[in-house]
């Protein structure tokens, strides 16, 4: 009996050991790898921009919805445009906390650097997928929104567009928190607070998997049942395709939004 408990402590203390030295490595490989990410070389832009956003959403019945979206990107200081697009989609709402939905998108780009200015604008062709779930905590809602997106890029040299585009899947993961200042009738104040991550896929995404994270806070004013503003402040933070060049983004976000009901 003496020596099956001896045999048994044994076994019992090799495991141990086993999951010590596993640890180890584990605790290892992470110290060497945040090392070895804290001396990389970091190139880092910093920008300024404003962003103006309409949005038009038409409610064909309960359950569907008709989005159409307007973006204009402009630097500040120097003034000069950096993109502009045009979104459509269709969103299905499942049930009061699950929301579907499908649409395309045109960007036009004109730079992403506002002291080089290119001869041409590079367009862009996205479709995307998307799930948004949401619940309450006391009176805060809060969302969560999956999004896949599917882009091809006109391919280009330094003065003229080329045959042919690239494809590049990206994967996108919002949480937002909203909660009402105040509520009155058919008006509201609200505070909208929000942190996206987004994944690059791709056969020609060697060096930046991570895209960007971008972390937001507005206020959102209804003027009217059909009509609501909103202002806030993003804070972007990209890495760009070597890997080590990044943008530090900081925006102003100015959105009007329209809702109409057929």
């Amino acid at each position: 009996m003496i020596n099956v408990l001896k045999r048994l402590w044994k076994k019992e203390s090799n495991r141990v050991i086993f999951r010590m030295n596993l640890y180890k490595k584990g605790f290892l490989f992470f110290l060497i790898s945040f090392t070895t990410f804290a001396q990389t070389e970091k190139n880092v832009d910093k920008q300024t921009l404003i962003w103006y956003r309409y949005t038009n959403q038409l409610e064909l019945n309960p359950k569907w919805f008709l989005q159409s979206e307007i973006d204009y990107r402009n630097f500040v200081n120097p003034t000069v445009q950096s993109q502009y697009g045009f979104r459509t989609q269709m969103k299905y709402k499942w049930n009061n906390t699950i929301m579907m939905g499908s649409g395309f998108t045109f960007f036009s780009v004109s730079t992403q650097d506002p002291e080089t200015i290119k001869p041409y604008q590079t367009p862009e062709y996205r479709f995307h997928q998307d799930l948004t779930l949401n619940h309450k905590i006391v009176k805060v809602n809060i969302f969560h929104r999956y999004q896949v997106e599917e882009r091809w890029f006109q391919k280009v040299s330094a003065t003229q567009f080329n045959k042919g585009t690239d494809f590049y899947w990206r994967f996108r993961y919002r949480l937002q928190a909203e909660f009402d200042l105040f509520k009155k009738e058919n008006k509201y104040l609200r505070v909208i607070l929000h942190d996206e991550i987004m994944l690059n896929r791709g056969k020609k995404v060697q060096y930046n998997t991570f895209d960007q994270n971008r972390v937001y806070a507005a206020l959102q004013y209804q003027i009217e049942p059909k009509t609501t503003i909103e202002m806030g402040c993003m804070h972007a933070f990209q890495q760009s395709a070597s890997g080590i060049d990044y943008i530090d983004r900081n925006v102003i976000r100015l959105c009007l939004y329209h809702k109409f009901k057929i």
